[in-house]
């Protein structure tokens, strides 16, 4: 009866007032906003998600477009909330007068007159159902959304607020959360459950009210002379991802406006290594936890990164801290670079003999982490044993600013304690790296010296590459890190790795690569305090080496030693580059000079550079850049087949070990 007692009451407004003062009426109307926050989103590589964080009060709502909906939902909507949507004006007269009739003949409400645009007005007002000012308003609010958006317009405010139980709020998030898939493709049994759930979105949840549900569901069906549905009810609602969560704080963060952050993650990766992570830890001393980077070094793209094993503080492990970001200790990891730019110098070869025994450097006075000294080993033997007393000699050739440089030039943001100045710790992790510094930095060795910046985000323009040391320095470190043996517990292949240990057992890392992908782990306390007895070897290692069985199958092969690599023993070696050490006193004051070309000198290329030697003793060899020229010379005056323009170095070795190096440019 009051349906109809309202009815009657609009007509007479209607007559008493006419259309004019009705369009004024409506055109005063005051629209609540129609602009509504919703969810961040974070997606993978192929559009899966990966997060997505709550809006206000914890709801989830999902921007949402019509064309992002199955049609088949689209139209059964309609056909069964308002058949006439795209024809009336925002109020269905005729539905509005026959549920006025049923419920005079009935002397109960058989079916609503609401339409869709009176349902948005509600939901965008938060507004009750019940009460006839609340009716009459809402019709006013629809009438006026019709003059001002279009009908797609409206049904998009209709599929982003429409509630489907619990936090969930959209079609989206409800299709997510329901049946685990996006609503591009629905079937009839879903469609017609999402249809029916706005009606009583609590009292119809199927995993609280299944039989309520289900009949609600078929009373679509039923009515849209569609069969049956067979398919089962979901039993719960599906909890939304929360992969790689400090990768989604770190974006958010630094952009707080974009709706959407696309990475270039792998999602199933992603849980592979984070069910990795987790396993990891299990037996370990409490605060215990792992960090993960997964990169394909071809292209620079991060494929999983895991900052704990917990996003969380349980068992102490501190997870809310991403220690994929964290500056530790880099122990022995440091190493491979060391080596590298060392053999780019032409200060030692893959085969040099260095003297393992205690050496002080001032007063720093270096040991071996074993406490053991081997006396002549080569620097394969050094680098594979991880022994600290070459690395160390290396750096005080090198210069510790030149292996900070380097360090740089891999795209690595190394810190040092109150930006002090570096000295020759920084060989045995004396200077700060993150997981994503040293992954970075391996990528770059595993490209042939070339540093590709990790990139993290789809679509971001590829940074030109830095050289860090030529591709045959890189290959010699690959080749060394190549013949470590893995782990007794790991699968079989070659991978080049290295792992480290930082002081007092608080960091333990390994760091490796094929010819794809790299990987990094790090295992300690994120607050800092030791983990004793942890070794990178034992703990990190085997985390490593089952993070690329987690990749695929077997492992890609490394690269062929490049034209230029010199893989000869030790007494083929260039009798410099023999001992590590010896060649300062080699030198004659009145020994071999090179006369021309003169250090620094600009020539313009015609075909070759002239050589012209003074003093020493033949044969002689000649190298430039560092790679064997020339050797067994016994003239003075040659004409070496050096025509490439750019910066060159022509180094001379007669046959007693004594040598000259220049510097020269072809223009």
């Amino acid at each position: 009866m009051a349906r109809a007692l309202f009815a009657l009451a609009f007509v007479a407004f209607w007559c008493a007032f006419g259309r004019d003062s009705w369009d004024g009426w409506v055109e005063r109307t005051i629209l609540p906003a129609t602009l509504a926050e919703t969810s961040v989103e974070v997606r993978d590589r192929n559009g899966a998600v990966l997060r997505i964080f709550p809006v206000e009060n914890g709801r989830v709502r999902l921007p949402v477009r019509v064309q992002d909906v199955d049609p088949r939902f689209v139209e059964m909507l309609i056909a069964y909330e308002d058949k006439r949507f795209w024809t009336h004006s925002g109020v269905d007269g005729r539905a509005g007068v026959r549920a006025a009739l049923q419920a005079v003949w009935n002397g109960t409400v058989v079916s609503g007159g609401s339409t869709l645009s009176m349902q948005v007005a509600r939901l965008l007002e938060n507004s009750g159902t019940g009460r006839w000012a609340g009716k009459l308003r809402q019709m006013r609010v629809a009438w006026a959304l019709e003059r001002r958006l279009d009908k797609a317009q409206i049904l998009e405010l209709y599929l982003l607020h429409a509630p489907y139980g619990g936090p969930l709020e959209g079609v989206r998030a409800a299709s997510l959360a329901w049946f685990g898939k996006e609503p591009h493709r629905l079937t009839e049994a879903e469609a017609a459950l999402l249809v029916a759930l706005p009606q009583a979105p609590e009292s119809r949840r199927p995993d609280r009210q299944t039989r309520a549900a289900l009949r609600a569901r078929d009373r679509v069906l039923a009515r849209l002379n569609l069969p049956s549905a067979a398919q089962p009810m979901p039993r719960q609602m599906q909890g939304f991802a929360r992969l790689a969560p400090h990768l989604g704080d770190e974006l958010r963060r630094a952009d707080p406006l974009r709706q959407r952050h696309s990475v270039t993650l792998d999602r199933a990766l992603q849980i592979k290594v984070e069910a990795l992570a987790r396993t990891a830890i299990r037996g370990q001393a409490a605060g215990v936890s792992v960090a993960v980077v997964v990169a394909d070094h071809q292209t620079g793209a991060v494929l999983a990164s895991s900052g704990a094993p917990a996003y969380s503080a349980a068992n102490g492990a501190l997870g809310f801290v991403d220690m994929t970001r964290a500056k530790r200790s880099p122990g022995s990891t440091l190493k491979p670079l060391i080596y590298g730019l060392a053999f780019d110098q032409g200060l030692a070869h893959p085969e040099t003999i260095f003297n393992d025994t205690p050496t002080v450097f001032g007063r720093y006075a270096p040991q071996n982490f074993d406490g053991v000294f081997r006396g002549e080993v080569t620097a394969r033997a050094a680098l594979q044993m991880s022994l600290n007393i070459a690395p160390v000699m290396l750096t005080d050739a090198l210069g510790p600013r030149q292996v900070m440089a380097g360090l740089r030039a891999s795209g690595a943001e190394p810190v040092l304690p109150d930006n002090a100045a570096p000295g020759l710790a920084i060989a045995l992790g004396g200077v700060g790296l993150s997981l994503r510094d040293l992954v970075q930095l391996y990528a770059g060795l595993a490209q042939g010296g070339q540093a590709r910046p990790l990139v993290w985000q789809s679509g971001e323009r590829p940074v030109e590459p830095a050289q860090i040391m030529s591709a045959r320095s890189a290959w010699y470190v690959s080749h060394i890190l190549g013949g470590l043996a893995p782990p007794p517990s790991a699968s079989k292949g070659q991978l080049a790795y290295k792992t480290g240990t930082s002081y007092g057992h608080r960091d333990a890392w390994a760091v490796g690569f094929d010819g794809q992908h790299v990987v990094g782990v790090w295992m300690g306390r994120p607050d800092g305090t030791p983990v004793p007895g942890a070794f990178g070897g034992d703990l990190a290692a085997p985390v490593m080496f089952e993070v690329f069985g987690r990749i695929k199958d077997g492992f890609e092969s490394l690269p062929p030693p490049p034209a230029d690599a010199l893989m000869v023993p030790t007494d083929r070696l260039p009798q410099p580059l023999q001992y590590f050490g010896k060649r300062r006193d080699q030198v004659a004051r009145d020994g071999l000079r090179v006369a021309f070309p003169p250090d620094g000198a600009a020539l313009v290329e015609s075909g070759g550079v002239p050589l012209k030697l003074r003093g020493g003793r033949a044969p002689f060899t000649v190298l430039v850049n560092n790679a064997p020229h020339r050797t067994g010379l016994r003239q003075r005056d040659v004409v070496l087949e050096v025509d490439a323009q750019g910066f060159h170095r022509i180094s001379v070795i007669d046959a007693t070990g004594q040598s000259q190096s220049v510097n020269i440019q072809i223009n």
